[in-house]
C-alpha cells in the first residue's frame, strides 16, 4: 500500500499544484480586471500602480499562472510566497493576533502553500518537467535522474 501511495505522489502533488495555482491566478483576476465577480460581488479593480494592492495582484496572477502550469515553479512559488507573506502580517496581523481573527486564513494558507511548492518543484504534468527532458540529448543522463541499474 504504501508504494503504491508513494508511486501517486507526483501526480497527487501536480493536482495541488494545479488547484492551487488556479485559484491564486483568480485572486489576481479578480483585483486586476473585475472578472469572477469577487468575494462582495462588486468587481472592483486595483488602481493600476497602487501599492500594495496592484502589485499584489499582479503577483498573483502571474505567480498564479506559472505555477499553474508548472513553468519556473520554484521560483514563482516563492515570489508568491513572499508575497502572501507580506500580506498576512502588514494587512491582517494588525488587526488581530489569530487568523481566524483578522480574516488572514487566505493569505496564510496561500504563503504555506507556496512555501511547499519551492521545496516540492512542479511534481507531474508540469511544463518544467517536459522542458527539461526536452532539453537532454538523446541517450543522456540529466543530472536530476537516477542511474540506471544495469
Amino acid at each position: 500500500m504504501t508504494a503504491r501511495l508513494n508511486g501517486a505522489q507526483p501526480y497527487a502533488l501536480a493536482l495541488f499544484r494545479i488547484v492551487i495555482g488556479l485559484l491564486f491566478a483568480c485572486h489576481g483576476a479578480v483585483a486586476l480586471f473585475g472578472v469572477l465577480g469577487g468575494a462582495d460581488g462588486k468587481g472592483g479593480t486595483a488602481a493600476t500602480g497602487a501599492w500594495p494592492n496592484w502589485y499584489a495582484a499582479v503577483i498573483e496572477l502571474v505567480g498564479g499562472t506559472l505555477v499553474l502550469l508548472g513553468l519556473g515553479t520554484r521560483v514563482a512559488a516563492f515570489v508568491s510566497s513572499g508575497a502572501m507573506a507580506y500580506a498576512y502580517f502588514k494587512v491582517h496581523q494588525p488587526e488581530a493576533l489569530w487568523p481566524i481573527q483578522n480574516n488572514g486564513e487566505g493569505a496564510a494558507i496561500y504563503c504555506w502553500a507556496m512555501f511547499l511548492l519551492i521545496f516540492t518543484g512542479s511534481g507531474a504534468f508540469g511544463l518544467d518537467r517536459l522542458l527539461r527532458r526536452g532539453a537532454a540529448e538523446p541517450g543522456q543522463r540529466r543530472a536530476d535522474q537516477a542511474p540506471v541499474a544495469v
